[in-house]
């Protein structure tokens, strides 16, 4: 198959993170794949090893029309198969251009979303609503995911759930050694219980609740310490509160990392207290893999990844005494060691990157082999016609 993949941007993001793994994996398969993003940020533009062809739109404004254009000539060029598009920025995108370039191939939108962030997401869902009816195939993430969207009229022609998936070779603890020297670079002492938490500095994903979190540990003598991986707009806050609380030296800011898997191998555990947009969440999922018991707040999908006290443990979001009671009972090496191992193997059976990509692979050429069907049936009866 010939595919084009489009996202909004190429920022560190679920999103484009899964889109980018997908297009790489298809392309090693040996589809010819190729890529656009809409908005000037590519911060993981060399990630897109499998791309045949890399386009930004160069968007200057939510909705640009001359960046549809530049995608409609980009689809008249390469003629995909079909088009994936990530979330629904990159679906009003791809719709509108697929109009325009008249090319009859079919869209599949993967939708990342659960819980919209204010008012103004909910106002553009009036109008992302009919591009989600009129796309050939919508795919969500879990089936919390799809039960949710599907009571609020959100659905495709053709509706799936495919779970995220990592690759478990990939996301391999590195072992004994390496998280020594790791946690001895990052100021970590033996007898520190180091909580981890990989993801970008935005308001939804929660960071004060974990500091606060680390607080009332340290508070009740757990040696708890927070490592968090990643940058953005939330970090002036989230140093101020630390200062505030009195855990300033005890909350450790990383910064980006293209490789994290260091940084996850020298925390214990892993939190994610996000209180909305985490849907099924790929980060969680890569602490899993590197054997890390993980604490989630329970919105989207978290229920279909966590059993509690099995693999790691759920929260009520914005519940921080329930928070604090989950990461103290994994505060004893003992429980954090089962649980791990557990964890493990919940990715290796139910996770995993090749089944994800399989699945994926699977619809797409029923997709295309349907449309190419159609268009059959299209141009025979107009010959008998004539």
């Amino acid at each position: 198959m010939r595919l084009l993949f489009l996202t909004g941007s190429l920022t560190h993001g679920g999103a484009e993170r899964h889109t980018i793994t997908l297009l790489n994996r298809l392309a090693q398969r040996g589809h010819e794949c190729h890529a656009a993003y809409v908005q000037d940020n590519a911060n993981q533009l060399e990630r897109l090893e499998g791309a045949a062809s890399v386009e930004c739109l160069h968007a200057q404004r939510y909705l640009d029309f001359k960046a549809i254009k530049r995608l409609g000539v980009l689809l008249s060029r390469i003629r995909p198969s079909a088009v994936i598009a990530a979330n629904p920025y990159a679906m009003l995108y791809a719709a509108l251009a697929l109009r325009q370039s008249e090319l009859n191939a079919p869209l599949m939108v993967t939708f990342h979303t659960t819980l919209l962030a204010g008012a103004k997401q909910w106002l553009q869902m009036l109008y992302y609503r009919p591009l989600f009816w009129a796309s050939d195939c919508l795919v969500f993430v879990c089936e919390a995911q799809r039960r949710h969207w599907l009571k609020r009229l959100v659905s495709g022609r053709s509706n799936r759930v495919i779970h995220n998936g990592v690759d478990p070779e990939h996301w391999r603890s590195p072992g004994v050694e390496a998280r020594t020297r790791m946690r001895r670079v990052l100021g970590l002492a033996d007898g520190d219980y180091a909580i981890g938490m990989c993801a970008v500095f935005r308001p939804e994903k929660n960071h004060l609740q974990l500091v606060e979190a680390i607080a009332q540990l340290r508070s009740r003598g757990v040696p708890a310490r927070a490592l968090l991986i990643g940058d953005g707009p939330m970090r002036p806050a989230i140093e101020a509160r630390a200062r505030d609380l009195g855990v300033a030296s005890d909350v450790l800011i990383a910064g980006f990392h293209q490789d994290v898997r260091p940084l996850l191998a020298a925390s214990d555990v892993v939190a994610l207290p996000s209180t909305s947009v985490e849907t099924f969440s790929l980060a969680a999922l890569e602490a899993m893999a590197l054997g890390r018991p993980v604490v989630l707040s329970e919105i989207g999908g978290a229920a279909e990844m966590v059993r509690p006290e099995e693999n790691g443990f759920l929260f009520p979001a914005h519940d921080t005494p329930a928070l604090v009671a989950s990461l103290a009972a994994l505060a004893d090496p003992a429980a954090r060691e089962r649980m791990g191992a557990a964890a493990r193997t919940t990715v290796e059976a139910r996770f995993s990157e090749r089944a994800m990509v399989d699945r994926y692979e699977g619809l797409l050429q029923q997709l295309v082999l349907t449309r190419n069907q159609r268009d059959n049936l299209r141009r025979s009866a107009a010959a008998h016609q004539g």
